[in-house]
């Protein structure tokens, strides 16, 4: 892969020395399927367009950049207010890309705090304003319309659009980064055989009445899957060591997901009692919910963001950084709908009202070479955040480099973004003596047949890593002494237990056949890593004081307090016993043995840094107060 030139200079008038052309292009505005895509003609000058034009920070992007490494290093921050009076796109600016809009017979509907301005028109006017043709397309089974090439701004307001979306009307959204073993609007429970601490449960027969023999897995027996990682489980092996005292109180983490779950403080305080840790004092858990949410399904998109399908996400996401971080806040951002520009929006309302000083997600999209739109506008937020010291963390994803899936190694984005913390994930064996054991996932299954453990799925799931075709390595990695192959950012920075096989147990309403129960099971995926990350990261800031804005150079210059993984101390795999109904034993059970780290990806664990844990998983070390 080659790494794509830095996009800055076009956003800051970088070269403006030289003879600038008539128009300029705007970043990422051409359709990154164009070249599988069918062109099916024209699209009516008459029909409709709707796009939002996104502007640049005042000063452009580079002194947004230096002003977020600078208060990162400094712990000097702004105050939302401050940010705004500072880097907010001037009126005159605003006025003038209005002006050319209008001019070209479009009708500027709003601007949305400086960030954007919705715009609607005709196809014609569009074409007229953004030197394009709008054409009718077919690709991936959608029916679309999309510009044939490249947007354009004239030169007199480029320097100051750093997006447009819209034109393209394929739906663009992301996904959450869990990895539930059915249908996510199903109800689904674990099978009761399994070990209520990594290994204390290691079976020679089956669960069976007649007790059929259990065949060995490559000369080795091997134990029962845990049942789910608890609260006090996972505090006992990450936070083992930290200072007294050491909560998360006086600190506000925010979350960012699609939609809302109707029974989430219900359920995470249920879930926290039953397992051993207090529920949730009153106003400790809030959200701040859109005015209406929307589903994304139409005739012409099969591509849709099913609600209740984020509603487990929500829980994994609440009830993991409570685990880590049993008094600190949480503040859930609900996105209207699964669409980027949409989490986009979380954002602006998590760094204007300056609550938060740590954000997880646990979505992204699949693939950085395919470039979203709002690539700068997305960044933009992120240093936002950072000049006013909040830390963003994101789950790296779950399908290992993306070779199995996309035909070659990449990494997912945003995680890949260098002014965010991407959170890989690990296989971990917890028992009362902390992590025992310890290495990268990436999964392989085996299933039982005939008596015998047979391959049958050689890549299941793993997490996401590698190097980034979207962005060049950052200072902080290339001083770390870290040389990506293609001179791209190196993914992921750090990790925590992300296996569905080791994952957490959580709580949640489901529906069942009987209707809606609350019921537990495990899960896991890279969405329990970021929120575990997230929470431990809370107990830093309560112990400093302060937010930390930017977390990667901190981590880059000092890794210590991460814990190295290097696949030692875990068995080959672990054995799933699951319901074949996902529900209760009607139908009998299957088995599965889940291998640890032996998939066949271009990722791999070392010593130091590597491309499937990255400096691995925080421990006490990493709690200590910042200066």
């Amino acid at each position: 892969m080659v790494v794509v030139a830095a996009v800055v200079a076009a956003v800051t008038g970088a070269g403006a020395a030289n003879a600038a052309p008539p128009s300029k292009p705007i970043p990422n505005s051409s359709p990154s399927w164009l070249a599988h895509g069918k062109n099916l003609g024209a699209a009516s000058p008459n029909a409709h367009v709707s796009v939002r034009v996104y502007l640049a920070p005042n000063g452009g992007l580079a002194a947004l950049q230096a002003a977020a490494k600078s208060a990162s290093s400094s712990h000097q921050f702004l105050t939302p207010a401050q940010y705004h009076a500072q880097f907010d796109t001037k009126a005159s600016t605003v006025s003038d890309v209005s002006s050319w809009l209008s001019g070209a017979g479009l009708q500027v509907k709003g601007v949305a705090g400086q960030r954007y301005l919705e715009v609607t028109g005709s196809v014609a006017a569009a074409n007229k304003a953004f030197g394009v043709t709008i054409a009718n397309f077919s690709h991936d089974g959608l029916s679309v319309q999309a510009p044939t090439g490249p947007a354009t701004a004239p030169d007199s307001v480029a320097s100051a659009i750093i997006a447009v979306s819209g034109l393209d009307t394929t739906v663009s959204i992301v996904e959450p980064r869990t990895q539930k073993p059915s249908p996510p609007s199903a109800g689904f429970r674990n099978a009761p055989v399994c070990s209520h601490w990594y290994g204390d449960q290691s079976p020679t027969t089956l669960p069976t009445p007649d007790g059929t023999a259990l065949p060995r897995f490559n000369g080795a027996t091997l134990p029962y899957a845990p049942c789910g990682y608890t609260g006090p489980q996972l505090r006992n092996a990450y936070e083992s060591g930290a200072a007294a005292g050491l909560d998360g109180r006086g600190v506000t983490v925010a979350i960012t997901d699609a939609y809302a779950s109707p029974t989430i403080e219900a359920d995470a305080n249920r879930y926290a009692t039953d397992t051993g840790d207090k529920p949730f004092t009153k106003g400790q858990l809030t959200q701040s919910l859109p005015r209406t949410f929307t589903q994304v399904n139409s005739n012409s998109s099969p591509r849709q963001c099913n609600a209740s399908g984020w509603y487990g996400e929500e829980t994994l996401d609440v009830e993991a950084v409570h685990a880590m971080a049993p008094a600190a806040n949480i503040r859930y951002y609900a996105g209207a709908s699964c669409q980027d520009s949409d989490l986009l929006d979380t954002f602006s309302r998590i760094n204007d009202e300056g609550v938060a000083t740590i954000v997880t997600n646990s979505w992204g999209g699949v693939g950085d070479m395919v470039k979203t739109p709002l690539l700068l506008a997305y960044e933009t937020a992120f240093l936002q955040g950072a000049v006013e010291g909040i830390s963003y963390a994101f789950s790296t994803g779950d399908s290992g480099d993306e070779a199995a899936a996309l035909g070659s190694p990449q990494t997912d984005y945003p995680a890949s973004d260098p002014f965010v913390t991407g959170v890989g994930g690990t296989s971990t064996a917890i028992t009362p003596a902390g992590v025992i054991g310890e290495t990268g996932w990436q999964t392989t299954k085996y299933s039982l047949a005939n008596g015998a453990w047979a391959q049958s799925v050689p890549f299941l799931y793993g997490g996401g890593g590698g190097y980034s075709s979207n962005f060049a390595e950052p200072d902080y990695q290339l001083s770390a002494g870290i040389h990506s192959p293609n001179g791209g950012r190196a993914l992921p920075d750090v990790s925590m237990d992300a296996d569905p096989t080791t994952g957490m147990l959580v709580g949640q309403t489901q529906s069942f056949p009987g209707g809606a129960a609350y019921d537990t099971y495990r899960i896991g995926g890279t969405s329990l890593a970021s929120p575990l990350f997230a929470g431990m990261t809370a107990l830093k800031i309560q112990a400093s004081g302060h937010g930390l804005g930017l977390l990667n150079p901190t981590i880059y210059a000092d890794h210590s307090g991460f814990h190295d993984v290097t696949g030692a101390g875990i068995d080959a795999g672990n054995i799933r016993v699951d319901f074949v109904n996902g529900v209760d034993a009607s139908n009998g059970y299957t088995y599965s043995v889940r291998s640890f780290n032996t998939a066949n990806t271009s990722l791999s664990v070392g010593s130091g840094w590597d491309s499937e844990t990255g400096w691995g998983s925080a421990r006490a070390g990493w709690l200590a107060p910042a200066p």
